[in-house]
This record gives structure tokens, C-alpha cells and sequence, in this order.
């Protein structure tokens, strides 16, 4: 029998840990345990965090960013599958059941992924296609890996540190597992910075060179998006 350790990384984000700690508490498959790593918010995640003493552990860092304190809560953890859920996340009743399945009916596999929602946008489901995954990223953090696979988040990356997990893992054999269920939704506060941040897909389209111009968000996502590439060695 499995152990699940669930991993939250939070910064600020009391508008929807609450929401996210309640839904994961709710699974029909018990987290063996969860765990959230505060990483040096100044609002009220404390206060909030105090209501759940007798069921969540919980650390507080000072702000290192989201990667940090991923590894910090997976060196706290004791499970044998790591769940890395974002605090702006509402699960599924079944999430940790399916994905769980998942592994035990592929024991090839060092991860399994489900569907999710942005706000009211479905990304839409891409089985496991290593070629796919080396162009673009098509796996949420909020993914089930297997401890003995994983090999931490690169704390130096600002974004795409779950891109950059998957494709280490694709570059030591180690591949995932595709469910086809909306396992999730992402909850977006649009008043706040979010982990989880997403652009209409025209945005990177537009012919920017053309034009003479490129907004400030779509400059660092293709920075963020060369780091990736010449850290892989995918140009």
C-alpha cells in the first residue's frame, strides 16, 4: 500500500488556501499526509493556517519562491507518491484515487497527470508523447510522482519549473501517465501575482517582431521559455 504526501507550496495566496486545503482534506483517498510550506507570506495565511493545525503540517521559510519551498515540503514529506499542489488549486473528490490507480496500473510510469481547468477555460487532454513534451509543456505541476523518481525543482528557475522537472525525468528514461478526467481547477485571483498564470494562446502568435512591440509578460515568458531550451538542449 502507498503513502501520499501532499506538498503546497503558498505565498500570499489566503484568498484560496482555504479552498484548496478543504477540497484535498475531502478526497475519497486519504492523503497520508499534507503539508504546506509558507514561503514568507505577510498576509493572513498564519491566521488561516492556525484552523487546521490537527490536520495539516505546516512550515514557514522566508520567501525563497515556489520551487524552494517544493523541496523543502518534499524533504519534510514521508510518502512514497508526492503530490506538488498549488495553493490556488480546488481538487477533484477523486484526484489522489485516480492518480494513484494510474501508477498502480502502470508501474512504468514515474508520474501520473489529469485534465485541469484555468478559471472556466478545460486544457485539453494530451497523452504522454515525449517528442510533444519537448516542445511544449502539456503537464500541470499538480501531478502525482513517485519519490524514488523525483529529482527536486531547480530553485533558479522563475518559470517553468514543472516543464523543466518533466523533461529531466524524460532525459533520466522516466516517463507519465495521462488521465483523461478533469482532475482540478485552478482558482485565479486576478488581483495578485499568481503561481499559475495563463495568456490566450493569439498572444503568442502575433507577429510582435512586426509590430515593433511586445508586452512585458509575453517578453518573460520567451526568456523564460530560452532558459528552458538551452538548459535541455532543445535548440
Amino acid at each position: 500500500m502507498s503513502t501520499i504526501s501532499v506538498i503546497i507550496p503558498t505565498y500570499q495566496h489566503e484568498q484560496t488556501l482555504s479552498r484548496c486545503l478543504d477540497s484535498l482534506l475531502a478526497q475519497s483517498r486519504t492523503a497520508d499526509e499534507i503539508i504546506v510550506i509558507d514561503d514568507g507570506s505577510t498576509d493572513a495565511t498564519q491566521e488561516l493556517l492556525a484552523r487546521y493545525r490537527s490536520r495539516v503540517q505546516s512550515y514557514y521559510q522566508t520567501n525563497q519562491g515556489a520551487p524552494a519551498a517544493r523541496n523543502a515540503g518534499a524533504a519534510h514529506s514521508h510518502g512514497d507518491l508526492l503530490l506538488f499542489c498549488d495553493a490556488d488549486i480546488q481538487a477533484d473528490s477523486h484526484l489522489l484515487k485516480e492518480m494513484e490507480q494510474a501508477l498502480q496500473s502502470h508501474p512504468q510510469a514515474a508520474y501520473a497527470y489529469g485534465v485541469f481547468f484555468w478559471g472556466k477555460k478545460r486544457f485539453a487532454y494530451t497523452p504522454f508523447d515525449a517528442n510533444i513534451l519537448r516542445q511544449h509543456n502539456f503537464i500541470h505541476t499538480t501531478s502525482l510522482i513517485r519519490r524514488t523518481a523525483f529529482v527536486g525543482f531547480d530553485p533558479t528557475l522563475k518559470r517553468f519549473q514543472d516543464w523543466d522537472l518533466w523533461l529531466t525525468l524524460l532525459e533520466n528514461g522516466q516517463m507519465g501517465i495521462g488521465i483523461n478526467k478533469e482532475l482540478f481547477r485552478v482558482l485565479p485571483d486576478h488581483g495578485r501575482a499568481s503561481i499559475s498564470t495563463w495568456m490566450p494562446s493569439i498572444m503568442y502568435r502575433l507577429p510582435w517582431n512586426r509590430i515593433g512591440w511586445m508586452p512585458k509578460t509575453l517578453r518573460d515568458y520567451k526568456m523564460a521559455m530560452n532558459v528552458i531550451k538551452q538548459k535541455h538542449h532543445l535548440v
